[in-house]
């Protein structure tokens, strides 16, 4: 059977990313189910073996002690995320950040964020755009280096902000070439990584794939967790 794996995103809007996010699990063989503040109730029962932490809005500034961000939040969606990523940090569910997801991870942890970076960009254009039009370097070591299999990476880059003081018990394993932190992982063995670029709309590329099928196959090994007792 395959590994059941949430993916978290906000209620309303279509959802481009949930489809692709569920596209690359069901690639690398697991199985998706979204995960939103109004449809939680009826997954309250679900026994999840992994857990994704979907892109979006802005994290409110107050979280990680910032004057007011400049795009509107989602406070609802903020607590519904923080209280799952609590959860998969005290049950050791494997778990995946992507964009918002991984500077949530990292503020839950106690770090905090770059409210604006596009003013702080020196080397890379501040272009959005879902393409593969800039790159990773990986720092050397740790998980996502194995899994990418290269030094360096094309990504793609949604996003306006980034972390910037890293949480408790990560490590940043990826930078990008004005050195602003592309992704996270926790350096206890718990399955933990964060990534600031969006892999699921990048699966014709193999490394980008290979996020994915290695979230599922540690999900594969895990024990299934309820989301609530």
């Amino acid at each position: 059977m395959a590994a059941l794996i949430g993916v978290t995103g906000p209620n309303s809007r279509l959802p481009l990313a949930w489809w692709a996010t569920r596209l690359s699990l069901w690639l690398a063989g697991g199985h998706g189910i979204r995960l939103t503040p109004a449809n939680m109730y009826r997954h309250k029962r679900e026994r999840l073996q992994g857990l994704i932490i979907g892109g979006g809005d802005d994290i409110d500034a107050a979280l990680y002690g910032a004057d007011t961000g400049r795009a509107p939040a989602d406070p609802e969606r903020d607590a519904f995320e923080i209280e799952l990523i609590e959860h998969a940090l005290n049950t050791n569910l494997p778990l995946l950040g992507i964009c918002r997801g991984a500077q949530l991870i990292n503020v839950v942890l106690g770090g905090s964020l770059h409210a604006d970076i596009r003013p702080l960009r020196q080397h890379t254009s501040n272009r959005r755009t879902p393409l593969p039009r800039k790159t990773a370097v990986g720092c050397g070591a740790g998980r996502l280096e194995r899994i990418m299999q290269q030094p360096r990476w094309r990504i793609n880059s949604l996003h306006h902000q980034a972390v910037d003081r890293i949480g408790t018990g990560l490590a940043v394993v990826a930078e990008d070439l004005d050195g602003f932190v592309q992704a996270i992982e926790m350096t206890s063995n718990h399955y933990l990584l964060g990534v600031q670029w969006h892999p699921e709309y990048l699966p014709y590329l193999a490394c980008q794939r290979r996020l994915f099928q290695n979230l599922v196959h540690a999900a594969a090994h895990s024990s299934p967790e309820s989301l609530y007792d």
